[in-house]
């Protein structure tokens, strides 16, 4: 009995770290090919270039000239 037992245990165990396995090849394969490769292939780099060139187009109050207070 304590055999038999034994195996049940050692084959569960087998298909849990399986399913395990599974989960992970899944789930590296569901974050690859999202986020990382936005930004990789430099999605958000236009947006902050606009932000960037937006921000130095812009000329500061001081150096517009006029009457200083």
């Amino acid at each position: 009995m304590a055999e038999s037992a034994k195996k049940v245990a050692r084959q569960a165990e087998e298909r849990l770290d399986q399913v395990a396995e599974n989960v992970r090849e899944k789930f590296d394969r569901v974050t690859r090919g999202t986020f990382s490769d936005t930004v990789k292939d430099g999605r958000f780099a236009d947006r902050n270039a606009r932000r960037a060139n937006r921000g130095q187009a812009e000329p500061k109050r001081g150096d517009q000239g006029g009457s200083q207070r």
